[in-house]
């Protein structure tokens, strides 16, 4: 709120002015009930009924312009959040990212928002004009007499203690409700979008079992939350007859000693009624407040996070692992002192058995995850391309511009034109102006890891980290995503994580990681050799993974 001061000071001035207009509207009723009393003519009454009239004009007027300003202030101070939410969350660390999975960063701009938007729009002006309304009542009720406002406070030691014991009892049930309602939302996502191999592993029942249980937990604690709130308005109940009794009380003995009149001790009366709404509201938005703070609290963890720290630059080209080590869960590492250099230029292919740790070296080179302990350097300008290519929504051209947006049309059919992509490209129905993505063009897998490669090129890195990039392309397109893939790096140092022979055959050194360690390494022709060392993996690497060629 602080860059907003003036709009909040002017908003909230208007609502004091508007509060302490509707309070002329309880002494006026007991002016009537004066004249009434004493038997006054009609024409008695047309002074105080005139101004009931203008006061709840002036008090209608002023407190729609006061609303008005202080909706604004609260819809630009969050949306200014949303967008550092947005901007922070694409510079978290990725290894956080996915721990946190994409359930839970929906649930955050979506759930989570809608929360505090709602509180926004409503609940922070009805605060507002609340609290206004409580403070300007009870020093009004002293003006008619102070014994009148002694009495009203007698209600304040029950509303304390229910507002503390809500309070108590709220904050750790709205957090745990906005937790389960991210991994509802985790569940969801992976279901839907894995529905066709649920199908076809036949595991429907389980899935949407554990579809029902993550919404079962989410749903008891929002009864927990009903069961809640029904106690809180039980309480303040009672605190409203105390209150009432004690100020109708007071107003007896003081009419019958003569110390006020029949129309003050009513408009005594009528001003605590009037305390009814202001005070239940107030209380009843710490329920608003609680759910609003935790999903404001949801919002502002991850706007607050500190940027990703930028990775080590080497000054001489080339990257240089030492004594690397890594742990996706304590105690439980998958890396283990892993030292590799990479020359300026040089392409070097990784290759071992699954779980041997080649991914995760792939990552942790490409910046994506933070190694455990040891150190990575790099010469700056890395970019990595993996088999999960995400085509974003709306015309293929701005899809490539993501890696640079003052490309040209010219350099995006270059980039096209290397990765083998020009042709289908330019037949698409728009040409580079069709919308791909959801809702429109559907790409092959093939297309779509020509199109990551574009987008490298366009980038144009001096390091390619690629994790089984071409592994999309199946038996029939392996060929033509090979050779685009050796044009994406072309010029540039390479680590590949090889899936086919034929990578592993054109890389510069191969690596031979086991156990997330590097067990040998050197030209393919060397570990392939008979007797060497790993010649026997090798040999069974390359029975899975048989060459086209013999050559």
């Amino acid at each position: 709120m602080r860059p907003h001061r003036v709009v909040a000071a002017a908003g909230f001035a208007l609502l004091v002015v508007a509060t302490s207009a509707g309070l002329v509207v309880q002494p006026l009723l007991g002016q009537v009930v004066d004249l009434v009393a004493g038997r006054a003519p009609a024409t008695a009454l047309t002074t105080p009924v005139a101004l009931l009239v203008l006061a709840g004009l002036v008090q209608g007027a002023l407190t729609a312009w006061g609303l008005v300003l202080v909706a604004r202030l609260g819809e630009t101070a969050l949306a200014e959040l949303r967008e550092r939410f947005v901007e922070r969350a694409l510079t978290l660390p990725l290894d956080q990212v996915e721990r946190a999975g994409s359930g839970d960063l929906t649930a955050r701009v979506t759930g989570d928002v809608a929360r505090v938007a709602e509180a926004v729009r409503s609940a922070l002006p009805a605060l507002a004009r609340s609290l206004l309304s409580i403070v300007l009542t009870l020093a009004a009720m002293a003006l008619l007499d102070w014994r009148f406002m002694v009495a009203a406070l007698l209600a304040i030691p029950v509303q304390v203690h229910t507002g503390r014991w809500y309070v108590r009892n709220a904050v750790p049930l709205y957090a745990a409700q906005r937790i389960a309602t991210g991994e509802q939302q985790q569940q969801l996502l992976d279901t839907i979008a894995g529905a066709p191999t649920v199908r076809a592993l036949r595991a429907e029942a389980e899935h949407a079992g554990r579809v029902d249980a993550s919404s079962r937990a989410a749903m008891d604690l929002t009864k927990r939350g009903i069961h809640l709130v029904l106690r809180f308005y039980s309480r303040l109940h009672i605190a409203e007859y105390t209150g009432l009794a004690a100020v109708l009380a007071a107003g007896v003995l003081l009419v019958q000693n003569g110390s006020v009149s029949v129309g003050t001790a009513t408009a005594a009366a009528l001003y605590f009624l009037n305390l009814f709404g202001p005070i239940n509201t107030a209380l009843a938005l710490l329920d608003d407040a609680q759910a609003a703070n935790a999903s404001l609290s949801r919002l502002i963890g991850v706007a607050d996070q500190a940027a990703r720290a930028e990775a080590a630059v080497g000054d001489d080209g080339r990257i240089r692992v030492r004594g690397l080590g890594h742990a996706y869960e304590p105690g439980r590492p998958v890396l283990h002192d892993v030292d590799l250099d990479i020359a300026p230029g040089e392409r070097v292919a990784l290759v071992g058995p699954s779980g041997a740790g080649k991914t995760t070296l792939a990552k942790i080179v490409a910046g994506v995850h933070e190694p455990t302990s040891g150190t990575v350097r790099t010469p700056g300008g890395v970019a990595m391309v993996t088999q999960e290519v995400h085509v974003f929504a709306g015309p293929l051209a701005d899809d490539l511009r993501l890696a640079r947006p003052d490309a040209t049309d010219a350099d995006l059919c270059d980039a096209l034109s290397r990765v083998g992509a020009l042709g289908w490209a330019e037949a698409l129905p728009g040409g580079l102006s069709t919308v791909v993505g959801h809702g429109g063009h559907r790409l092959t897998g093939a297309q779509r890891q020509q199109l990551a490669l574009a987008r490298l090129v366009l980038a144009d890195p001096a390091v390619a980290v690629l994790d089984e990039a071409t592994a999309e392309a199946g038996s029939t397109g392996a060929d033509a995503l090979e050779r685009a893939v050796e044009q994406a790096i072309d010029g540039r140092t390479a680590l590949i994580v090889a899936h086919r022979l034929t990578q592993a055959a054109t890389a510069d050194r191969v690596v031979v990681m086991e156990n997330g360690r590097v067990v040998e390494h050197g030209p393919h022709d060397t570990l392939r050799t008979a007797g060497g060392p790993y010649a026997g993996h090798w040999a069974a690497w390359t029975n899975h993974h048989p060459p086209k060629d013999p050559q």
